[in-house]
């Protein structure tokens, strides 16, 4: 990974002062012309793709609650734009007291904390294995497009907080996360934080709506041949 950015590259100094305060208290961002292109991009595909994702949805929420007890949804709170932080919406795929087991099963993680990977979960259910596998538990996501928290093209949002961040990781906060992002189909879950950090900071640096297209394209074909998350 020649290619990524140094974490030696010097930062400006917003960045220095975003890594001293807390996430509720993040740096405003100038908006730029693009942000105006790609929200409004954004809002048109969840619009569009909202009559085709509904049903699906009704589905996939009866098959969750009849395979295990608790909530549909997921709610995560991770890091957003300008370290500002947000509730991410998933469908459910693990069982209902899975924060609380993920203390006891720290030890077996494949990735060094705070990352957190077990190559075969057992907090993961039988219907969350399938909808992993394909991606189909971050279909309530399109809500958090259409609310502005995300973007269809970016870095995917992290649950790691601001103040775990090293100086040069918060270049990733530059820009809005979003539903497709590099690591997805160079790596996903076996890439760790630092170097996931290292993909976000070079795709946000090559930023085009021609880079973004390809990122969508290779993104969707790796979930259709069933390369999700585990």
């Amino acid at each position: 990974m020649s290619n990524l950015p140094s974490p030696h590259v010097r930062r400006p100094t917003w960045r220095i002062r975003l890594h001293r305060v807390t996430a509720s208290a993040a740096l405003p961002f100038k908006v730029r012309h693009g942000d105006r292109i790609r929200r409004a991009v954004d809002i048109v595909v969840v619009l569009v793709a909202s009559p085709f994702a509904l049903p699906l949805l009704l589905i996939v929420a009866v098959c969750i609650k009849l395979d295990t007890p608790g909530p549909v949804l997921f709610r995560d709170r991770r890091m957003g734009y300008g370290g500002r932080p947000f509730m991410v919406l998933k469908l459910r795929t693990m069982v209902e007291n899975a924060e609380e087991l993920k203390a006891s099963l720290r030890h077996l993680s494949v990735l060094p904390w705070p990352d957190f990977k077990l190559p075969n979960d057992p907090r993961i259910t039988r219907v969350g294995r399938r909808l992993r596998r394909n991606s189909l538990d971050e279909l309530p996501q399109l809500w958090n497009v259409l609310r502005g928290d995300l973007t269809l093209v970016g870095p995917r949002p992290s649950r790691i907080p601001i103040q775990q961040y090293e100086l040069w990781q918060t270049e990733r906060l530059e820009v809005r996360p979003g539903l497709f992002g590099r690591w997805q189909f160079e790596g996903r879950a076996r890439v760790n934080f630092t170097e996931r950090c290292r993909m976000d900071i070079q795709q946000a640096r090559d930023r085009s709506i021609l880079h973004e297209l390809q990122f969508a394209y290779r993104t969707v074909a790796s979930v259709a041949v069933g390369k999700g998350a585990s």
